[in-house]
């Protein structure tokens, strides 16, 4: 009932930028928490940056001052602005959503992941 629709990777030089975004739509009441996932390859997936619907954000360590997440909520869209990428960045990016629907019942769903490779 929830679609999350991500797009923004691709391949880098280490020190550019990439812009990751996901467009929430489907039977949406309400959006509360927004958040960016990555997977890089035989590493569990880690909790890169959150936002709560009163702006207030959170990031891990390692991106902090490098990436910053964002969201509109007129479009139902979050956004993460990555900076200085390096190469341990590299992974798959999924983005996921939290809320409630208009029968109220509340929902969870995930993007369906877009890749990111820095090298050169």
């Amino acid at each position: 009932q929830v679609q999350l629709v991500e797009s923004g990777g691709g391949l880098v030089q280490p020190g550019e930028s990439l812009r990751l975004s996901c467009a929430a739509s489907g039977s949406i009441y309400s959006i509360n928490g927004m958040g960016w996932y990555r997977q890089a390859p035989g590493k569990q997936r880690e909790l890169v940056a959150s936002i709560t619907s009163s702006g207030n954000t959170n990031y891990v360590d390692s991106v902090k001052d490098r990436f910053t997440i964002s969201r509109d909520n007129a479009k139902n869209t979050v956004y993460l602005q990555m900076n200085s990428l390096k190469p341990e960045d590299t992974a798959v990016y999924y983005c996921n959503v939290e809320g409630k629907l208009r029968t109220y019942r509340t929902f969870n769903s995930w993007g369906q992941g877009t890749q990111v490779i820095v090298s050169s």
